[in-house]
């Protein structure tokens, strides 16, 4: 039975405002994933031999896998996999960020990502992160941090000091972005360092923090994502590429009967092309699933008997630039899911996993929708074709309709969330492909 549209969209929104970061959004499912019973293990410890049940394991704090694990031979069963994202276009503190202009404090940042810049303008700002710092007895330990509040801006310059600015002005990232905090009096300035560890001990008085050494601390909007428009058609918030997609998997694995292996993982750094330890194109995938196989034969097989479906919004088609998509292929808002396919493998659609996806979206009476990109303009791409070369599973590459991606707050359907759970719940559920 399908949840309710408003109950789950109101979980989403809440998921996405307390994940202003990857760190938390992994704090966030690692709780969700306690509360139903999931065990936490650890990729520096042994496993030994995994009896039937829930687990999960993080990396880097910033990515995760979790897992269902049922009765029978993995090998010969394989798993029910889903992929996305834990990161979102940002901007990142650099790491001697201080500089005073006229007065005013403001911290040089680095975009990070395919960000849209000019909505990242005159809006509230705060600021989160993972803060390394020392304890008295000279230990390295790491906590997240979140000012909550809004504490900085970046203003836009006045027509009246640019009259083409509707015509012509474009963004420099080193000059324009950084955004303002406070006003100093003539001659002070202010330790950023010394900002955070200060923000620690307030959020974490419990905890012996001693000097922050070093930080991973981005801006993010602080208006809360919404159910909007006239008749609430609408999910306007930041980051949801992908945390929508982070949302619906994890619901989807918590709902599923456990009695098929299901797989959700969560991978940072997909947004500057996922080359890290803890990114797609890292190996922790891939070495969770050779643990559970136990020799290479077995993972073999089980990834011959195994699929992946990567979820990461796909772009609907604007009603103000209709002529930005290939007429047959323009996914609408609250439509259904949609099936992502590219010839030259920037997604890892095939006919075979599509129609798997299509054969589960009729059972369970979710429409479904088609994406190519105009054949004249460049693709994106996402975790699926990464992960499909790395462990040689097949895999989908499918989303929900979206549309400003990449902007500091973006837009979907308030129904195609909700329809998707669905359908990945159906999947974690499915006996065989």
């Amino acid at each position: 039975m399908a949840i309710p549209t408003t109950e789950f969209n109101q979980g989403l929104c809440a998921f996405i405002d307390n994940s202003p970061t990857p760190y938390h959004a992994v704090a966030s499912m690692k709780q969700a994933l306690q509360k139903e019973g999931f065990i936490q293990l650890h990729e520096g410890e042994s496993w030994g031999q995994l009896t039937p049940g829930r687990y999960y394991v993080t990396r880097n704090d910033s990515s995760i896998v979790a897992f269902y694990l049922a009765e029978g031979d993995l090998a010969s069963q394989g798993l029910n996999m889903v992929g996305a994202h834990t990161d979102s276009p940002c901007l990142k503190v650099k790491p001697q960020p201080e500089r005073v202009q006229k007065t005013l404090l403001q911290l040089g940042v680095e975009v990070y990502g395919g960000a849209l810049l000019n909505p990242w303008f005159d809006r509230d700002l705060s600021m989160a992160g993972r803060v390394s710092y020392q304890t008295e007895s000279q230990q390295i330990k790491h906590v997240l941090v979140d000012f909550e509040q809004a504490v900085a801006v970046i203003p836009s310059l006045a027509i009246h000091l640019d009259r083409d600015v509707n015509q012509s002005r474009s963004v420099n990232p080193q000059q324009h972005l950084p955004p303002i905090l406070t006003q100093l009096d003539e001659g002070e300035t202010l330790d950023f360092r010394a900002l955070l560890e200060q923000q620690c001990r307030t959020q974490h008085p419990e905890l012996n923090i001693g000097k922050v050494l070093d930080y991973e601390i981005c801006f993010y909007d602080t208006q809360k994502a919404a159910v909007t428009g006239l008749s609430g058609d609408f999910i306007s918030a930041a980051r949801l590429d992908n945390l929508l997609s982070c949302y619906v998997g994890l619901q989807s694995l918590l709902k599923a009967d456990g009695k098929r292996s299901a797989l959700l993982v969560c991978n940072d750094h997909e947004e500057v092309g996922s080359q890290s330890s803890s990114g797609a194109q890292g190996n922790f995938l891939q070495s969770v699933l050779q643990r559970l196989s136990y020799n290479s034969e077995n993972y073999q097989r089980m990834m011959d008997h195994s699929m992946m479906i990567s979820a990461d919004n796909a772009h609907a088609v604007h009603p103000n630039y209709a002529d930005r998509h290939d007429a047959e292929h323009g996914p609408l808002l609250n439509k259904g899911p949609v099936i992502k396919t590219n010839a030259n493998q920037r997604y890892a659609t095939s006919s075979e996993t599509s129609a798997v996806f299509r054969q589960l979206c009729e059972i369970n009476d979710v429409p479904v929708q088609d994406f190519v990109v105009r054949t004249d303009m460049a693709c994106g791409s996402t975790i699926g074709p990464i992960t499909a070369s790395n462990i040689g599973v097949r895999t989908l590459d499918i989303g929900v309709p979206t549309f400003a991606m990449h902007s500091i707050r973006e837009l979907a359907g308030s129904r195609d969330a909700a329809m998707l759970h669905t359908v990945l719940t159906a999947f974690f559920n499915q006996n065989s492909h």
